[in-house]
C-alpha cells in the first residue's frame, strides 16, 4: 500500500504569531480558513469543533504544516513538552544557514534550548522553543555536495 505524509498538524494559542514565525523561517502560506460543522466534528472527534487554520509549505514543496487555533472547544493550555517525553513534540527543518535561521528565530523570542551541536561533522543542529511552546529542530548539513 503506497503511503505519503500529507502534513503535520500543530495546535497553537496564537495563529498569527505562529504564521509569522514559520513564514520568517521561509515557509509560505498556502491558504487559510475557518472550519466547523459536522464534517469537522466527525474527522477530529470533537463536538462543536471550530478552528481557524493555516496551511504552510516549505520552499521545496515537500513539507506542509497545518497550524490551527481552536475557537471551540476552548483550547487546553498544557506545559510545553520536553525532548524526552513520549509523543509527538517537534518539527524539524533543514536550513542552508543555521546562524541565519537562529537570527530569525531570535527575532520571535525563540532561542536554542541549550546550544548548537555538531553531529559527526555531518550536521550542525539545535532545538529551539517556538511559538506555543513548539519544539523546532533546525539542522544545517555541513558537507553540501
Amino acid at each position: 500500500m503506497p503511503i505519503k505524509l500529507e502534513n503535520v498538524g500543530i495546535a497553537v494559542s496564537d495563529l498569527e504569531e505562529a504564521i509569522a514565525f514559520f513564514t520568517d523561517l521561509g515557509l509560505t502560506v498556502l491558504g487559510r480558513d475557518t472550519v466547523s460543522g459536522d464534517w469537522t466534528d466527525t474527522a477530529v472527534g470533537l463536538d462543536g469543533n471550530h478552528a481557524n487554520i493555516a496551511m504552510l509549505q516549505t520552499p521545496d514543496g515537500n513539507g506542509t504544516l497545518e497550524l490551527f487555533e481552536y475557537i471551540h472547544p476552548e483550547a487546553i493550555e498544557t506545559e510545553p513538552t520536553q525532548p524526552n517525553e513520549i509523543g509527538m513534540h517537534r518539527v524539524a527543518f533543514s536550513v542552508d544557514d543555521i546562524d541565519e535561521a537562529l537570527a530569525v528565530a531570535s527575532r520571535h523570542g525563540c532561542h536554542p534550548l541549550r546550544g548548537v551541536a555538531t553531529y559527526q561533522d555531518i550536521y550542525k543542529l539545535t532545538y529551539v522553543r517556538g511559538p506555543s511552546g513548539i519544539i523546532v529542530m533546525l539542522a544545517e548539513e555541513l558537507n553540501k555536495n
